[in-house]
């Protein structure tokens, strides 16, 4: 499932977080990637270790954990701190696929990539290209989203990100693992989730509407892995 989650970050918060960005040097990011990926990528990030890097990760996820879009979608149960990356001048990411493990910086702790986030820092009319394509059994999906809103997808998704041709493309990437590793449960998941709080706010909590709740979270407590 793909997911638009609006308005993560207001902007003021996007604002703010492009002057330091701004302000910060940029690094290869062909760097961070194994040697199949570096065969196709060509843009800039924040390197890894950057305390610049870390204090903004941090503001994103204090909000993010706040979205209950997001909390629907995904089930968190862990993080990959946010990253930043910058594309501009015909910079460009072929088609890849995300490693399947990451480990966590600063820990002993991996993490299975269920989920991709981008969380876009710059407005479409700043910049030509640079649209990121996510492939899937229904097709070829195009995605350039505001400032301030992120787009969810399967890590096991096909992707690329087109040459920016005009401007520069600044967003925040990272990734997710879900409670529930099964994309197709977490979908289900999900829509049930909406349904039931779309019923609540129309009727309240009447037997039928606990009734599904129950039903929720008695699925959510089989297929969950914690």
């Amino acid at each position: 499932m793909m997911l638009h989650i609006p308005e993560v970050l207001t902007t003021q918060e996007v604002a703010a977080i492009r002057q330091q960005l701004d302000q910060t040097d940029w690094v290869d990011g062909r760097a961070t990637v194994g040697e199949q990926g570096a065969r196709v990528k060509r843009n800039q990030q924040l390197p890894e270790p950057s305390a610049v890097g870390r204090e903004l990760g941090e503001k994103i996820l204090q909000r993010l954990i706040k979205q209950p879009l997001f909390l629907s979608a995904a089930i968190p149960y862990r993080y990959v701190p946010p990253l930043f990356n910058r594309y501009e001048g015909g910079e460009h990411y072929g088609f890849h696929v995300d490693g399947s493990i990451r480990t966590i910086p600063g820990t002993n702790l991996n993490l299975r990539t269920d989920l991709s986030c981008t969380l876009f820092l710059c407005d479409p009319e700043e910049y030509d290209g640079g649209e990121l394509i996510v492939s899937d059994t229904y097709g070829e999906h195009e995605v350039k989203l505001p400032a301030g809103d992120m787009i969810l997808y399967p890590s096991s998704s096909l992707h690329k990100v087109e040459p920016v041709t005009r401007g520069a493309r600044v967003c925040s990437f990272f990734w997710v693992q879900s409670m529930v590793p099964d994309d197709g449960r977490r979908t289900m998941l999900y829509e049930l989730d909406q349904n039931i709080q779309k019923l609540r706010a129309q009727i309240g909590d009447t037997s039928e509407v606990l009734g599904l709740t129950g039903h929720y979270h008695n699925l959510l407590r089989q297929w969950a892995q914690i």
